[in-house]
């Protein structure tokens, strides 16, 4: 929810181009009221009809504003691919309800954004509603840019893992194009979005640039070891997640097992602190701590995914893109954790970190388009291969 990402693509059978991008923060009150929508509260409906629309409206003034940015025409353009801003997501119906009995839960995600209103402020054919029709036929409704990942990054020879670092980290790993066997995907866990959490709490930064404030603690085995023990992490693929799990209750739910309050700023580290006291861990131990969590839990799966493929005797490629590239401590944390692969960013490949999410729904977009399923079953799991998505001109 740190704003909105509109890039320019230019889309064939077997490239995808990105031609330009631009970014829009949301509104204040806007983005207190995304926030707020993330967890049960009252007045529920109204807020979220009014979001829907108003989200739309930035989408509509994003693209917009990348087509005045590089002076192109919106006749040009075949479609507006909008993947919404998303506020739940539970494709196992594991979720609590005060109307609903247990065996009467289904599963759901929920993305805002009217496309209809992004279609009357651009006059732009809009594709939008990616995820429900995976979650219908049974899947987990994500992770969806695989299939964008096979027909743009595969290498024709060897195996190759995609890294997507945003709020929430997935991984994509790619056999080789000439290969028949279909690629592999799913959530591995916390990105950046603990850290931005707990850096916000207590410096009153949005992100911790570079990793310089983790740099400054110290791991803290302990609290690493029991985070690492969440039974998200030891669940097989597919499986996908989000902020309704791994949010800040999540992490104080924790730090209250060593009487750190999650909900206090703490006084930084004096001399003669014990990093292990039950008591106490200072706030910049807990960033280096959720660091070294998002990197250990991606490079686990990483290693663990190419391993099975029987990719751990040749120097495959790990391409990391979005958000957490520009987290220097992050990167080398990873690769430090695999060093036997040869770890990059998607600049390596020709695209920017920053533009990769956004390219995978224009070409979602120009998949439905060309009736070319958008889901891979074997990462999501739902029954069959599907064109995603719904047209609103």
């Amino acid at each position: 929810m740190d704003g909105v990402d509109a890039v320019l693509c230019e889309i064939s059978e077997h490239e995808c181009t990105t031609l330009g991008a631009y970014s829009l923060p949301y509104p204040e009150s806007l983005l207190r009221a995304l926030h707020a929508l993330c967890v049960p509260s009252t007045d529920e409906v109204n807020t979220l009809a009014i979001a829907d629309r108003w989200v739309a409206e930035v989408f509509a003034q994003a693209a917009l504003g990348l087509l005045n940015k590089y002076q192109v025409s919106a006749k040009t353009i075949c479609a507006i691919g909008s993947h919404g801003q998303t506020l739940r997501h539970y494709p196992n119906s594991d979720i609590q309800s005060a109307v609903f009995k247990p065996q009467d839960m289904r599963g759901f995600t929920c993305q805002i954004g009217d496309p209809s209103t992004i279609a009357a402020l651009t006059n732009i054919n809009v594709v939008a509603d990616f995820r429900r029709k995976d979650i219908a036929l049974g899947g987990q409704g994500a992770p969806l840019v695989p299939a964008y990942h096979a027909a743009v990054f595969s290498d024709p020879e060897k195996y190759r893992a995609l890294v997507n670092i945003g709020g929430i980290a997935n991984i994509t790993v790619l056999p080789p194009s000439q290969s028949t066997k279909p690629p592999k995907g799913f959530d591995t866990g916390p990105g950046n979005t603990l850290m931005d959490h707990w850096i916000k709490r207590h410096q009153n930064l949005p992100y911790d640039k570079h990793g310089n404030w983790a740099r400054q603690g110290q791991v803290h085995a302990e609290l690493l070891a029991r985070l690492l023990e969440d039974k998200y992490f030891a669940l097989s693929p597919p499986k996908s997640t989000g902020r309704e799990y791994f949010n800040p209750a999540w992490l104080a739910n924790y730090l209250s097992q060593f009487n750190a309050p999650a909900d206090k700023p703490q006084r930084p580290r004096q001399q003669g602190d014990a990093n292990t006291s039950p008591s106490f861990i200072p706030p910049q131990d807990v960033q280096a701590t959720l660091l070294s969590l998002t990197a250990q839990t991606i490079a686990d799966d990483v290693a663990r995914e190419l391993n099975e493929c029987g990719a751990n005797d040749e120097k495959s490629d790990v391409v990391i893109c979005g958000g957490g590239v520009f987290n220097l401590a992050l990167m080398q944390q990873l690769k430090d954790r695999l060093p036997a692969y040869r770890v990059v960013t998607s600049e390596a490949l020709g695209i920017h970190p920053q533009h990769v999410e956004g390219a995978a729904f224009a070409w979602l977009a120009y998949a439905y388009i060309h009736d070319i399923p958008g889901n891979i079953p074997a990462v999501t799991g739902a029954s069959a291969a599907t064109v995603l998505g719904g047209l609103y001109k």
